[in-house]
């Protein structure tokens, strides 16, 4: 069918979903009891399987852990043991979900495997430490490469300088660059990096700092760094700097890649200067710098937002004819369901999405949520809450959030403490808007208790706790 087609439905994907029913129906029961449930069923377990299962889990670390557990035993007498792939795809849901006790567990184990551990293990423990700001954690990942059996390098130490700058830990990265730096030969991959990280703070000033820094070093900045700095820049607002660099790049030979094209597009329309960006757009071509899906992306997002549509749809109709790396993807989509005003007009969209060959991602589906929750379409929101489970695309912590918040705004409170509690049994956090709204509601709720039972009439109890077994 068209539906299968579109996810990709095999024999795996349907074991996958009985396996995903198992663990749902089976949430609150002690863990010798699932495991009894799946010894009974006899799969034949395989790597892509398991993998499978995991990703339908990536929000829910609790049944996650529970099968995977279960499979390292050999997986109800099948012998199966999980390779590499599968022990990284259940570190990542730990980590994502903030279970580092059981990160730890983890690694013990693979390490009791030889060539279980590998770049990809050590990719996902700093980005997971440096997410949840456990920097120490991050730094000591990178002096245990020797006791994991990998070297030691500047590859690898780069790495930890863009995990670091990517949640916002400059100054640490910036200051084992000058300590640790001078181990590794000189490169300006390593100086874009902590570049990089102050642009993703929006510090203008250490921005400027620092490329100062760069010229004064034997390192000659090459075309990132210019973008890295015209990025800077245009965050800050400072537009006309940003192209003047952006000219001078051209008049110096350093053409400008696609990403500092993209850059000076999007600055442009952010700024309204749409006629600007799209000549921009033009010289691109011009100069043999092709765009890609994110330029027209770009162009369109802005396009949207003042209902220029027609130019939208040739943009649109443009990128399929070109295809390739300029073929529509789940950003062009996200932009184009946020500009429809009514339910009707998405059955359509998500069509054309399906030909351009584009999958439904959670990011996707949460925007359907949205759309339909502000149209009040109960139906679909409820279908596609299921076809997101179903395809083991969520619900995620922004999933619930959206319900959450929906259902309080239409006063349906019944549907908002299920929501919230159903969030909160699988240890996602709430946003700290959500936590803000619990608590005026267990104000209001302790003020007048009365008048708030007849609200949540049916739910166990009224007050809500916060708290949650991460």
């Amino acid at each position: 069918s068209d539906k299968k087609a579109r996810f990709g439905e095999d024999q795996d994907d349907q074991t996958a979903i009985f396996i995903q029913n198992i663990l749902k129906f089976r949430r609150d029961k002690p863990t010798e009891e699932i495991e009894r449930a799946l010894d009974r069923c006899g799969f034949v377990l395989t790597e892509d399987l398991v993998l499978n299962v995991l990703r339908r889990h990536r929000s829910d670390w609790k049944p996650a852990y529970v099968f995977f557990t279960w499979a390292c035993k050999g997986g109800g007498g099948t012998g199966y043991l999980p390779g590499s792939d599968c022990f990284n795809e259940i570190l990542d849901i730990l980590g994502k979900m903030r279970g580092f006790d059981e990160v730890s567990q983890v690694l013990d184990e693979m390490s009791k495997r030889e060539g279980l551990i590998n770049e990809g293990t050590y990719e996902i423990l700093l980005n997971r430490y440096a997410a949840a700001h456990r920097v120490e954690e991050a730094i000591c990942t990178f002096y245990k490469r020797k006791e994991f059996g990998l070297e030691l390098d500047l590859v690898a130490f780069q790495k930890l300088l863009m995990w670091l700058c990517r949640y916002k830990h400059v100054e640490v990265a910036e200051t084992l660059f000058n300590e640790k730096g001078k181990e590794f030969e000189q490169d300006i991959k390593t100086w874009n990096i902590i570049l990089n990280g102050w642009c993703v703070r929006a510090n203008v000033r250490e921005s400027k700092r620092f490329w100062k820094d760069i010229m004064a070093s034997k390192c000659k900045p090459d075309q990132f760094t210019y973008g890295i700095f015209i990025n800077s820049l245009t965050k800050k607002g400072k537009l006309g700097t940003a192209l003047k660099l952006f000219r001078a790049m051209w008049d110096q030979g350093c053409n400008p890649d696609v990403v500092t094209c993209n850059c000076m597009i999007d600055a442009l329309c952010f700024k309204k200067r749409i006629p600007q960006a799209l000549e921009v757009f033009q010289e691109m071509n011009v100069r043999a710098c092709l765009p890609n899906a994110a330029t027209y992306n770009s162009l369109i997002k802005h396009l949207c937002k003042i209902r220029r549509m027609e130019k939208v749809y040739e943009l649109l109709d443009e990128m399929e004819q070109k295809g390739g790396s300029c073929l529509p993807n789940e950003v062009t989509f996200n932009c184009l369901l946020k500009s429809l005003k009514k339910p009707e007009e998405v059955p359509g969209l998500l069509e054309r999405m399906e030909k351009s060959r584009c999958k439904m991602t959670s990011d996707t589906y949460n925007l359907l949520l949205k759309l339909y929750m502000e149209w009040d379409c109960e139906e679909r929101l409820r279908y596609t809450w299921e076809e997101m489970e179903r395809n083991g695309l969520g619900p995620d912590q922004p999933s619930y959030t959206i319900m959450i918040h929906g259902f309080h705004a239409k006063g349906r409170i019944k549907d908002f403490l299920r929501y919230f509690r159903e969030m909160t049994s699988k240890g996602m956090i709430p946003e700290p808007r959500t936590e803000i709204l619990v608590n005026s509601m267990n104000i209001k709720w302790k003020e007048d208790g009365g008048q708030a039972e007849k609200l949540a009439k049916g739910s166990d109890n009224l007050t809500v706790d916060l708290s949650t077994d991460v």
